[in-house]
């Protein structure tokens, strides 16, 4: 069974991994009573997602917040969403904008390459944009004038429009419900450029769509497809990512 038609939802699936993973069950049952108690103590989903940052931060690192198990493990996928954008496009003169920024595991090579003030990271969590500043003074980018902002939603509203030639979303859909997307999908076109693209990456599955502790969601390619082309955008599945390893998929949206 590849990687795309496994139901991690599914009570068998769980078992299954529980039977050949025993040393992963205690964790995921502390995570799963973490994980409900902040659901009853949050009003919606970005509420709740920020509560996890904020454990993930405080009770780990910035680095287990953002998915990497080290700072070499950071650097190496920062690196390769760097990498693919690059020869995909992004070029120093662009003004791009990071959603979910995290503490710019990407987003410190990104503000190196463009000019001073054209990298705008967008996150919900004060926590881990506390740890992105702190990254900026670690790789001495205060020159570069970076722009941090915390936000509530995925509206955009703080934001001009037809600002941004390059906008990149990784590993943010992999933990957002449909509507959240949604909303996200209907903001994006005032903010991007006639000539600009948006990136984002999802947990895709060929199978029924899915979550696990509401924490990772799982879609359908043509799901997100038809939900972008309904506020007038064409989202193109990026075959070549899936040759990197990682076991997200890709879509790159644009303007239709």
């Amino acid at each position: 069974m590849t990687y795309t038609q496994r139901q991690r939802s599914s009570l068998a699936y769980q078992l299954r991994y529980a039977v050949k993973n025993p040393t992963k069950i205690g964790p995921y049952l502390s995570r799963y009573a973490r994980d409900t108690m902040l659901r009853a103590g949050s009003a919606d989903h970005v509420a709740y997602y920020r509560e996890v940052m904020r454990s993930d931060v405080k009770e780990k690192s910035p680095y287990d917040a953002v998915g990497s198990r080290s700072h070499d493990h950071w650097l190496k996928n920062g690196k390769r969403q760097f990498d693919y954008l690059v020869t995909h496009g992004l070029r120093p003169h662009h003004n791009v904008l990071e959603i979910g920024c995290g503490n710019l595991r990407a987003g410190w090579r990104i503000i190196d390459l463009v000019g001073p003030g054209n990298y705008h990271g967008i996150d919900i969590s004060p926590d881990i944009l506390l740890a992105a500043n702190d990254t900026i003074v670690q790789y001495g980018l205060q020159d570069k004038l970076p722009h941090l902002m915390l936000v509530g939603d995925l509206t955009f509203s703080g934001l001009p429009d037809a600002r941004f030639d390059v906008i990149n979303a990784h590993s943010v859909f992999s933990h957002t419900p449909l509507e959240v997307i949604e909303e996200c999908f209907s903001h994006i076109g005032r903010i991007l450029r006639p000539t600009g693209f948006f990136d984002l990456t999802f947990d895709r599955t060929e199978r029924a769509e899915h979550q696990v502790l509401r924490e990772d969601f799982y879609y359908r390619t043509e799901t997100l497809q038809e939900l972008a082309a309904a506020y007038g955008l064409a989202a193109t599945f990026m075959d070549d990512w899936e040759a990197t390893p990682h076991k997200q998929s890709k879509l790159r949206i644009c303007q239709s």
